[in-house]
């Protein structure tokens, strides 16, 4: 089996619109969310959210292909240009084995909207309504600007897509399918169609109050802040990444992919599939007792997430569990949903590269059932060997990536 490692990242989000923004950010503790600005907060119960702010598409595509494309699909493609030029692996690799696994949980929610306005106003629906909406369009679009004529696979696994597409990326790397894949996820579903839903399934806090509302792992949490954005890493086998001269982030060497087959939004209060995820990430990896742990965790604030993702831990590690440095970035970026996993896998690498522990910020009431070290509001240095970052989706759909130094 052939080795993998992270060459190249890219990201739009709440708290910063490139990676070294972004990271600054999470490192400091800063937080991206707000009151709602992209519509009348009036329209919904839930008005906190994370919005990404000052972003300008046509840095990266042209301004009449914009568009022709919704939000989420140019999030998408500028987190993939950034990856890609911090790669260097554009013409240093033959286009039949450069691939895109790039999903979104939810695709163009916003242009599925206005379309259905036009149809019930009688007006005509945009010819271009079909390829702005589908989730599958970023990936589409990010192969076509960059020539990647290799496997394309987007991923939809709910909040657990970009942590999949991340991982079947590396499988497919791995077994000799491609030699680099463009792989993440971006969303745009900052609609108050979506803030509806959300709230009617009780998933969204309805505080008003920034600094106490997404506080993952905290006693007084109640739901999650909606964000958005886009996180992209280009895979690239060892060999060819060496030869090539490219700057090598870190190793990813371990993957986690099961369901709870449980319920359609709980998480199964056992924990046993996403402990069983968590484990099979950390066994890939060949993660030793004793050494020196970084967990991005899920920890989007909700009641039942939080608690159950702490007993994933302890099943997966145990005693260990207790010594690993584990936040929630959630806490400052909020939930991205399908492109979370990615963000946090960037998190997570950096981390990992940095010997820097983001924080979970906005923790003040320990949780009995929340017992473990979730890095609470400032930052720590500490020098880890692995770096795991864990997702968790509506459907029961587990993830979990591993990264190690190099």
């Amino acid at each position: 089996m052939r080795r993998v490692v992270v060459t190249g990242m890219g990201a739009v989000t709440p708290v910063g619109n490139n990676v070294e923004t972004m990271w600054e950010s999470l490192k400091n503790g800063k937080s991206g969310i707000c009151l709602v600005t992209r519509y009348d907060p009036a329209l919904t119960k839930a008005k906190l959210v994370a919005e990404v702010k000052d972003f300008d598409p046509t840095e990266y595509i042209e301004k009449r292909e914009c568009r022709r494309m919704d939000l989420y699909t140019q999030y998408a493609m500028a987190a993939a240009a950034q990856a890609v030029k911090n790669s260097g692996i554009e013409n240093n690799i033959e286009p039949e084995r450069f691939g895109v696994y790039v999903g979104s949980g939810v695709g163009g929610i916003a242009t599925f909207y206005e379309q259905c306005e036009n149809m019930f106003n009688d007006k005509n629906i945009s010819p271009f309504f079909i390829p702005m909406m589908i989730s599958n369009i970023a990936a589409g679009n990010i192969a076509i600007k960059h020539r990647a004529q290799g496997p394309c696979l987007p991923v939809v696994t709910a909040c657990s897509t970009s942590t999949h597409a991340v991982g079947e990326a590396f499988r497919a790397i791995r077994f000799g399918y491609a030699d680099a894949i463009i792989t993440g996820g971006a969303e745009a579903a900052l609609h108050p169609l979506a803030i509806k839903g959300f709230t009617s399934c009780k998933a969204l806090t309805m505080s008003d109050d920034p600094e106490n509302a997404s506080i993952p792992f905290d006693k007084r949490r109640n739901g999650f802040v909606l964000g958005e954005g886009a996180g992209m890493l280009i895979l690239e086998e060892y060999e060819h990444a060496v030869n090539r001269g490219a700057t090598i982030y870190a190793e990813i060497c371990g993957y986690g992919n099961t369901c709870d087959a449980h319920h359609v939004t709980a998480p199964d209060p056992e924990a046993a599939g996403a402990g069983r995820c968590v484990k099979l990430a950390l066994e890939e990896a060949e993660y030793k007792k004793g050494e020196g742990l970084y967990i991005n965790a899920h920890g989007t604030s909700t009641p039942m997430n939080d608690s159950t993702e702490t007993k994933a831990f302890k099943l997966a590690l145990g005693d260990e569990a207790y010594k690993a440095h584990i936040s929630s970035t959630k806490s400052m970026t909020g939930h991205m949903l399908g492109a979370t996993g990615a963000v946090e896998a960037i998190a997570a690498v950096m981390a990992l590269r940095e010997g820097i522990i983001p924080p979970t910020i906005g923790y003040k009431e320990p949780d009995p059932e929340c017992d473990l070290d979730y890095t609470p509001n400032k930052a720590v240095e500490a020098d880890v060997d692995l770096a795991i970052s864990t997702t968790f989706g509506f459907g029961g759909h587990n993830a979990c990536i591993a990264f190690r130094k190099i």
